[in-house]
């Protein structure tokens, strides 16, 4: 489906970490604008450093998927440490942001098993200067999450952006 928001998890039920459920509003994305999110996720053992992030994202041009360089830490990029990245953004010992304080929902690792769950919440995405090639449009993305050669979760997003 294309300019629709959807999603899949893609581990086919073998990886550890399973997205459950996971909603987007609006559709397509408005950046600067407001993002809807309700999501939940189990996962049956503990996430642990290092965590390495594989992104694949792909672009429609007319009928044609086109796979977008990695550029500044943008497009599809191989991050070796995610936790590495979440100590970078939120400082450890901080407290997480809302609404991830109300839920319960960590954001550092290690991220304990179990489930989490987090009721349709908005975040404010604030207008950024993204390259020209990342603006308006249809996008597929895959994104995997493993430690060494194990796959502990696998999630595939297809949705639309639209800037201002």
């Amino acid at each position: 489906q294309v300019g629709g928001f959807s999603w899949e998890d893609c581990g086919e039920g073998r990886d550890p970490v399973v997205l459950q459920s996971l909603s987007v509003a609006p559709d397509p994305i408005s950046i600067p604008g407001s993002l809807r999110v309700s999501a939940s996720v189990k996962s049956s053992e503990a996430l642990v450093s290092p965590l390495k992030l594989v992104l694949l994202v792909e672009k429609a041009l007319g009928d044609l998927w086109i796979q977008l360089p990695c550029v500044d830490q943008l497009g599809s990029c191989t991050y070796d440490d995610i936790c590495t990245m979440l100590d970078n953004i939120i400082p450890p010992g901080t407290t997480c942001p809302e609404p991830l304080l109300t839920y319960g929902i960590p954001c550092h690792c290690p991220f304990k098993s179990g489930s989490y769950s987090l009721p349709a919440s908005d975040f404010d995405l604030p207008d950024v200067e993204l390259p020209a090639w990342m603006t308006n449009g249809n996008y597929r993305v895959r994104a995997t999450v493993g430690r060494g050669k194990e796959e502990l979760a696998c999630i595939k997003l297809a949705f639309s952006l639209q800037s201002q």
